[in-house]
């Protein structure tokens, strides 16, 4: 029996009857004060990458990547791209085939994350794996935030870590290659992308 949280419900998968929903009592309290305006930073940060196109990009680039070796991500949406990496094995997958192609050792990790340490070791198995492959140690994320990733917020930094992943990628010349959108501008009034 594996269970999985998504946000405040609760998915218990028993292989032999199928899946059962239930409710989970939130324990956390509400984030108030600095904290609130953080998030909501954050949360804004996200929706500007979302209307640039980049998760929709990074889906796409990642779906491509990993045909034939793990499911597609469903959707561009944020809790799918949370749920779909959540336990960092299509993360390892994914540095595992961009480390082959540029002649580099593969990746040990665990394929069945079914416990949070596990999957919070594959995440940081990535990270440290990424940084080898090239990207700045600035733009990689805390397992934290993609294990957890309790708001759209949380995953701009796994969002930004794959967008410099795509650009090293692409330096390196792996194809399929990341189909990225040029940084966007900013005027005295707001940010927009350069077509």
């Amino acid at each position: 029996m594996a269970m999985i949280l998504l946000g405040r419900k609760k998915c218990i998968e028993d292989e032999r009857e199928g899946l059962y929903y239930g409710f989970e009592m939130d324990v956390r309290a509400r984030k108030a004060g600095i904290a609130l305006k953080a998030q909501k930073k954050l949360d804004d940060r996200y929706n500007e990458e979302e209307k640039l196109g980049t998760p929709d990009r990074l889906v796409a680039w990642m779906n491509a990547v990993l045909e034939g070796t793990h499911a597609p991500c469903p959707s561009s949406q944020w809790r799918k791209i949370h749920f779909y990496l959540r336990d960092g094995v299509v993360l390892c997958k994914f540095i595992c085939k961009l480390r082959v192609a540029a002649g580099m050792d593969s990746v040990k990790f665990m394929a069945n994350a079914h416990t949070p340490f596990v999957a919070m070791e594959n995440i940081s198995v990535f990270n440290k794996a990424a940084m080898d492959y090239g990207v700045e140690e600035e733009a990689t994320f805390q397992s934290a935030d993609l294990y957890e990733g309790q708001t759209k917020g949380a995953l701009i930094n796994v969002i930004n870590c794959l967008n410099r992943l795509g650009f090293v990628a692409n330096s390196k010349g792996f194809t399929p290659s990341y189909e990225f959108m040029p940084p966007p501008t900013h005027d005295d009034d707001h940010w927009t992308a350069k077509a």
